[in-house]
């Protein structure tokens, strides 16, 4: 059975992780949410956007399934690119607002209805997951992508987020 400090725990969890993105994006330009200065291909604004979306997604699969998860189409490799017509100001408005629907959920949501997840590769024939589930693996991407903003944040000027 959820209570209400199981939903309170849910919530805190996600927005100290959300905490940790923001922060490492705190105080930039544009041209420098853009920057790519690592090996790999992300960049900070492109980090946001995707955290955004991904969100988005996890959170129409609690309440609807794979059917409502995949209602949206994104693409892939532009959900982690920061395009010259976008500022972080608004990626960052869109992901607040994706939050604060997000935890409106987790609030109201039967935290043990059951899904099944969508055909991929990474999830297992006829797997299912159960909204709380999904709330807590929407945990672990902010928190990864948090870590992989640390990195690219610290190369750009030094400034460390999570130390």
């Amino acid at each position: 059975m959820t209570t209400e400090q199981e939903r309170a725990d849910l919530i805190e969890s996600l927005a100290a992780q959300r905490r940790f993105l923001r922060h490492a994006v705190d105080g930039l330009t544009d041209e420098q949410a853009r920057l790519r200065p690592t090996a790999s291909d992300l960049c900070l604004g492109g980090i946001v956007k995707h955290v955004a979306l991904m969100e988005a997604a996890w959170a129409r699969f609690a309440s609807g399934g794979a059917e409502a998860m995949q209602a949206v189409q994104v693409d892939w490799a532009s959900q982690f690119r920061m395009e010259d017509d976008e500022q972080l100001d608004d990626l960052l408005a869109i992901w607040e607002g994706t939050a604060t629907a997000t935890d409106d959920l987790v609030r109201t949501l039967d935290l043990d209805q059951v899904h099944e997840l969508p055909r991929a590769p990474w999830f297992p024939p006829g797997a299912t997951r159960s909204a709380r589930r999904a709330f807590t693996h929407l945990f672990g991407e902010i928190a990864q992508h948090a870590g992989h903003a640390d990195i690219i944040r610290e190369t750009i000027d030094g400034q460390k987020t999570m130390a």
